[in-house]
C-alpha cells in the first residue's frame, strides 16, 4: 500500500497547487502580494533527498510536463526546472547531512531558485515587465513565507513516509 503512496501524494499536491493559488494575490495596505504554492516541487525535492533521485526526476519530468500543458503556454519550462531541482537536491545531500532542518533549508533555497529562474525567463522573453525589487518584495518573499509554512507543517510527514518506503524497498531487495 505504501508503494503507491509516493505517487498518490504527488498527484494530490499537483491538484492542490491551483486550489491554493486561488487565494492569491493578497491585498495588504493597498499593496498586492502574490503567494505561489510550490507544494509539488517541495515534495519532489524530499523524494530526491530521502527516497530515490531517479524516481524524483522522473516524477518531476512527468508533472512538469503536465504543469506546462495545463497551466502555462510554454512547453518544456517546468519539465526542465523540476527535474533540475531534484538533481541539484540529490547531489547536494551527498555533501551535507540529511537532517530535516538542513533538508528544509535546502528545499526553501531550491524553491527560491525555481522562482528566480521563472522570473528571469519570463523577463527575458518579455512576459513580465516588473523590476527585480518589486518581484522580490511582492512575489518572492510572500511565496517563500507561504511555502515555508507548508514545509513546516508537512516536511516531517514527507520524510517519515519516504523513509518508510525506502526501508520497505530495501527489505524487499534483501529477500
Amino acid at each position: 500500500m505504501i508503494r503507491f503512496l509516493v505517487i498518490a501524494i504527488s498527484v494530490l499536491l499537483f491538484y492542490l497547487e491551483p486550489i491554493f493559488g486561488l487565494f492569491s494575490p493578497i491585498e495588504l495596505k493597498s499593496d498586492f502580494y502574490v503567494l505561489v504554492p510550490r507544494f509539488l516541487i517541495i515534495y519532489l525535492i524530499f523524494v530526491a533527498i530521502y527516497y530515490d533521485r531517479k524516481r524524483a526526476m522522473l516524477y518531476g519530468l512527468f508533472f512538469g510536463l503536465l504543469y506546462d500543458v495545463f497551466f502555462i503556454d510554454i512547453i518544456g519550462l517546468y519539465s526542465f526546472i523540476y527535474p533540475l531541482m531534484c538533481l541539484v537536491a540529490s547531489y547536494t545531500v551527498k555533501y551535507i547531512h540529511q537532517h530535516l532542518l538542513v533538508s528544509t533549508i535546502l528545499t526553501l533555497l531550491l524553491v527560491a531558485g525555481v522562482e528566480l529562474l521563472l522570473f528571469w525567463f519570463y523577463t527575458f522573453i518579455g512576459i513580465k515587465t516588473m523590476t527585480f525589487t518589486y518581484f522580490y518584495q511582492h512575489n518572492l518573499i510572500p511565496t517563500m513565507i507561504a511555502n515555508a509554512v507548508f514545509l513546516l507543517m508537512f516536511g516531517w510527514a514527507f520524510k517519515y513516509i519516504l523513509l518508510n518506503r525506502f526501508n520497505q524497498k530495501a527489505l524487499l531487495l534483501q529477500k
